[in-house]
């Protein structure tokens, strides 16, 4: 996991963490080591939730 992974409970947009998951894709070339899998991981769930919590403000 990268140092500057947010901390559990702060909130960023559904967008912030895309793009975060894309430059994890292209700083890697495309294969993920177990750690940066594991980062992936993560960053799928954050962006799972933010994108509820969006859908939730919306309605």
């Amino acid at each position: 996991m990268s140092p500057d992974f947010p901390t559990p409970g702060s909130v960023r947009s559904a967008a912030e963490v895309n793009e975060e998951i894309r430059a994890l894709w292209r700083r890697t070339g495309g294969t993920l080591s177990a750690e940066e899998r594991a980062e992936y991981e993560l960053l799928v769930v954050e962006w799972a939730a933010a994108i509820r919590g969006a859908v939730v403000k919306a309605a």
